[in-house]
């Protein structure tokens, strides 16, 4: 159906249409009586008078009809984004996107008690610290949904920490962190986390060079002793951990690598990844009236390298690899070159994303300073690389014929970014600078082979666009009917909060053909900065909503040791050791008094002995840094040492109930005489 006689329709429709949902929000709706006649058309009246008021279009009517999700209804597809400096990802609900939780990971988030004392998370930040240095926060760029067979499975999503080269690992089981892991051979990495179609590997591509492992080197000896690398995390699924020991990386040139993306169906078993400063400048503004700044000593080169590395061998010589760095499995640069393990193509210069298609038969790369995409062709890149069609760079490296494995170039505009993918033969390509997405056709064994790699449509965007995330859009089965866009601008869009703007979510219908994209809705994003997202169709997720036995231990997975039963409350003292083993339920805490001295060790576990949806209880303690939310059948672990003597009253942080405020209890800590106290 063409847009335009959609667009009549719904005018048509839209004051009836409009009417039932003015009658639903004041009081019509599946569990209400219905409206009689006469106040349905009263109701219409005023709801044309509404949209007459508003300046509302069909394009506006229709929109909301497209995001507009009922209370108690579901929205058939979950985005997780990134969220830059806040450290976490977010969960959004689409088409209405409405945020519906916030996965807390890299720093403490007070609602969750995340990082305030719980035990095993503790044990957690410090397994991935960096440098003894107690860091508990993060810039999150790139999440990554486990998949099987190259479909996203609702298992686990990984996120990375570009500041810190840091990945964490999250169990969609019930949407919390259970593995940060601290990278021991790079300080920051911006290409992770992407996963193999099966998710044995996870994937961190590296950014800016340094000496291997964090030595120091003169900036003087950058061609020698500065390296760029990649990082393989072995993925054990039953356990929900990566594994260090099976884990390593290898070394790459000095180049700066970027996003990667993983070969599927013809090309499983390949990386891509891009790179930018095949100039290997050094920077130094600031330093003497010769430096050239790094945007622009970055940016000479009219081609950059895309990384083609072949995984299958890279891990079949890690295994027998006997080099390491602080501890860590490291090819080195001169045997990746002599094995054969990767090779270059020429790219557009500054790329910023490769993209794998469906089928895994074509690779898109953009360069930033690029008008068009370009499209290589795999089964070109396998012939080049049997027929040796290359030439080595300075450090040995084969460089395939750029005119022998490209397929094609499409000219889109301003600024092109990122790119994802429909199942209607569609790509969609972000341009920041024309601040729009581009919607052009795939050549090959896809629809609209008739127009193969042609510029359709392009659909304004608010403003400056970075990543895109379709639905199921970088998996071998995209579903096609929305698609994000996470712009870094949101000038003049919402209410003035001050110079620190939201980011702003703008939704795109991409279900038509041709012509057809339209802008749906504009969300504001006023935590973190999101950098990309992936959105999974809702059904592939099965969280918990209560945990499967009282006592629960959500990072073991298991019931825990300490798990505490009614009528098994107690506190034991072994010297100046104490142990208390606590209950809550709604509304009270069993003890609600502990008493002990100062100079005391305690260790506190708390079991939620709740079995209600949503029975959630929190455990405040002042001055202790200690917030816990426990949720339902859930046993938390807090250990502190009582320093501060004094009198402290605990409470429950959640609205568990109407005696919510009568759920507390006092924590009493006798002076220690010997302090003179």
């Amino acid at each position: 159906m063409k847009r335009s006689l959609l667009y009549t329709i719904i005018g048509i429709l839209a004051i009836a249409v409009i009417a039932l949902a003015v009658m639903q929000f004041t009081g019509g709706g599946d569990n209400q009586s219905t409206a009689p006649a006469a106040d349905v058309e009263g109701l219409g009246d005023a709801a044309a008078a509404l949209v007459a008021e508003r300046g509302l279009t069909s394009e506006n009517v229709y929109a909301a009809l497209k995001t507009y999700m009922p209370s108690g209804q579901h929205d058939p597809y979950v985005m997780f984004a990134s969220g830059g400096h806040s450290g976490q990802l977010h969960v959004i609900g689409v088409p209405s996107m409405r945020i519906l939780r916030t996965i807390a990971v890299f720093a403490p988030e007070p609602w969750q008690g995340y990082g305030y004392g719980e035990k095993s998370q503790e044990a957690m930040f410090e397994e991935g610290d960096v440098l003894g240095a107690g860091v508990r926060w993060g810039d999150t760029h790139h999440p990554a949904l486990s998949e099987t067979g190259g479909r996203y499975d609702g298992d686990f999503i990984f996120i990375n920490d570009k500041a810190q080269a840091r990945v964490g690992v999250v169990d969609l089981r019930d949407f919390e962190t259970k593995q940060l892991v601290k990278n021991p051979i790079a300080m920051n990495d911006h290409g992770g986390t992407f996963v193999t179609p099966d998710t044995e590997w996870v994937i961190e591509g590296g950014q800016y060079a340094a000496p291997p492992g964090g030595a120091y080197a003169p900036i003087s000896d950058y061609n020698d002793e500065y390296r760029g690398m990649i990082t393989f995390w072995k993925f054990d699924r039953e356990q929900g951990r990566i594994l260090m020991d099976e884990s390593f990386a290898m070394e790459l040139p000095p180049y700066w690598q970027d996003l990667c993306d993983s070969g599927k169906l013809v090309s499983e078993g390949w990386i891509f990844c891009n790179s930018f400063n095949t100039e290997r400048a050094t920077g130094g503004a600031g330093s003497g009236e010769d430096a050239v700044p790094f945007e622009s000593g970055a940016s000479q080169n009219d081609m950059d390298y895309l990384h083609v590395i072949d995984l299958n061998k890279v891990i079949d010589v890690a295994a027998n690899n006997e080099n390491k760095v602080n501890d860590f499995n490291y090819i080195s640069l001169e045997t990746a070159v002599d094995e054969n393990l990767f090779y270059f193509i020429p790219e557009p210069k500054s790329p910023h994303g490769i993209d794998v298609a469906p089928k895994g038969d074509f690779m898109v790369v953009s360069g930033k300073l690029d008008p068009h995409v370009t499209i290589y062709s795999f089964d070109k890149i396998m012939t080049a690389i049997k027929d040796q069609d290359w030439t080595p760079d300075e450090y040995g490296i084969p460089v395939l014929n750029f005119d022998s494995v490209m397929e094609a170039q499409v000219e889109l505009g301003l600024g092109p970014l990122h790119t994802q993918f429909d199942n209607k033969g569609y790509a969609y390509t972000s341009l920041y600078l024309d601040s729009a997405v581009a919607r052009w056709t795939l050549g090959g064994d896809y629809d609209h082979a008739d127009e193969a790699w042609t510029l359709i449509d392009k659909e304004s965007i608010h403003y400056n666009v970075g990543h895109i995330a379709a639905v199921e859009g970088d998996t071998v089965e995209p579903a096609g009917n929305f698609l994000v866009a996470l712009n870094k601008w949101s000038v003049d869009r919402f209410n003035n909060v001050g110079p620190l703007l939201p980011q702003n979510l703008q939704l795109i219908d991409i279900s038509g053909e041709g012509e057809s994209l339209q802008l749906l809705y504009d969300m504001p994003m006023g935590i973190g900065e999101p950098h990309y997202a992936q959105i999974i169709k809702a059904e592939r997720l099965h969280p918990v909503q209560v945990y499967p036995e009282v006592g629960w231990n959500p990072h073991e997975w298991a019931v825990d040791e300490n798990a505490t039963l009614a009528g098994q409350e107690r506190i034991e003292r072994d010297g100046k050791n104490v142990e208390v083993w606590m209950t809550s339920i709604r509304s009270h805490f069993t003890p609600e008094h502990v008493e002990i001295n100062q100079g005391d060790h305690v260790t506190w576990h708390i079991t939620n002995i709740e079995q209600a949806v949503d029975a959630v209880h929190g455990f405040a303690m002042p001055a202790y840094n200690i917030n816990l939310s426990i949720e339902p059948g859930e046993t938390a672990t807090v250990e502190f040492d009582a320093n501060k003597d004094g009198v402290f009253s605990f409470y429950c942080t959640e609205f568990c109930s109407a005696l919510h405020l009568e759920m507390t209890g006092y924590l009493l800590i006798k002076p220690n005489v010997d302090t003179g106290k």
